[in-house]
């Protein structure tokens, strides 16, 4: 059976989940707005450990948080996660094109109206157009990039699903619990979606701020 969190320990989860956090997002979001995305990812790829890192902080015992796979005879289930988004996404795209033709899109005029001129010349530095990137970015998405992913991802499951969720439940109970942490887990992103437009840009009615709220609904339901 695991250990219960004390107040205390939580409290000093928090400080350093946030702390940590917060300060990389603040200077890679000042790095993005100069421009340099490629900086501005691998510093919010390393953001992904804030939540471990505040675990090991608190001394908030790790065993027994279920984190360990255990693939016996459940292998052929990994590869149809990997690959059924994007079956659902092709289907869900054909059938959008289908009954809006007119937003048919080939030459990617939206999505790079989205990207930084900075980064666009970047790509262009580097011999790589928007087209080039998408499809390398879906091949990526298909192959490799989900079992790197999956290894980054400890960083915030063992703080979230480890160590906040369960205090959280409790303390207030289940539902309480789960809402209260899809907030706390949707706040903590706040500074990269102001000051670097993460997730919805900078240019959509009530920004930035709609965006922080809408964020924590999200949040809630993947904590959920």
């Amino acid at each position: 059976m695991r250990e219960k969190t004390t107040k205390k320990q939580f409290i000093l989860y928090m400080i350093g989940t946030f702390g940590i956090a917060w300060a990389i997002m603040v200077i890679a979001s000042l790095l993005a707005q100069k421009g340099n995305i490629i900086a501005f990812q691998l510093l919010l790829s390393v953001c992904m450990f804030a939540p471990m890192a505040g675990t090991l902080i608190a001394r908030i015992p790790l065993k027994g948080m279920g984190f360990i796979p255990r693939l016996g005879g459940k292998v052929r289930f990994i590869f149809l996660a990997l690959w059924t988004p994007l079956l659902v996404s092709a289907l869900g795209a054909w059938l959008y094109f289908i009954i809006f033709p007119d937003r048919y899109d080939p030459e990617l005029t939206t999505l790079t109206s989205t990207i930084p001129e900075a980064a666009l010349a970047q790509y262009e530095a580097l011999g790589m157009s928007i087209k080039t990137f998408v499809i390398i970015s879906i091949v990526q998405a298909v192959t490799y990039t989900p079992f790197i992913n999956m290894f980054l991802a400890l960083g915030e499951e063992i703080g979230w699903r480890g160590a906040l969720y369960p205090y959280l439940k409790d303390r207030f109970g289940t539902t309480p619990g789960r809402i209260i942490g899809g907030i706390i887990w949707g706040m903590w992103h706040w500074p990269v979606m102001i000051l670097a437009g993460y997730e919805y840009g900078t240019d959509y009615p009530g920004a930035p701020f709609l965006g922080l709220f809408a964020f924590c609904i999200f949040a809630t339901a993947g904590g959920i």
